[in-house]
């Protein structure tokens, strides 16, 4: 019984369900990116760089002729979909700079911290002994001297 009362304090703590949203969030967001990449980003990109699909390059590994990736994949082709990848740099790009700037503006807003007070001292050095001894003490109790 003890484990399943600790597993539900765990599971409802504010810090796991942050997270928990967090995560569905970021899901979210990294296919709002991918779609921004792929057809808002990459289309320009490659037409600017003379027409071309970066979602369709791909180098065969094997000896047949394919055209597109499309084609080859339907073959069963071997591959490497070196412009898939690309588009999943820029992603991964685009995502870390988002990510870098909530945090970055989160720090700005969090509220600063104020350092702690120094504590007033609670002790004095006895200037015959050179003991620590109480603030309030009149009279040192290692060596009795008369303190003023």
């Amino acid at each position: 019984m003890g484990f399943v009362k600790e597993f539900k304090e765990f599971a409802v703590k504010g810090n796991v369900m942050d997270m928990a949203i967090g995560i569905i969030i970021g899901g979210a967001f990294g296919k709002i990116v991918s779609s921004f990449v792929n057809d808002i980003i990459m289309p320009p990109i490659g037409r600017l760089l003379g027409g071309t699909d970066f979602s369709s390059l791909f180098i065969n590994l094997g000896p047949e002729k394919f055209e597109t990736l499309a084609e080859a994949t339907e073959a069963g082709a071997a591959t490497i979909n070196y412009g898939m990848f690309i588009n999943n740099v820029v992603d991964f790009i685009i995502i870390a700079l988002a990510i870098f700037m909530v945090i970055k503006q989160m720090n700005r807003l969090k509220k600063k911290e104020e350092p702690a007070p120094v504590a007033a001292p609670t002790t004095k050095e006895c200037p015959h002994c050179i003991t620590q001894i109480p603030i309030k003490a009149t009279r040192c109790p290692n060596c009795t001297s008369q303190l003023t």
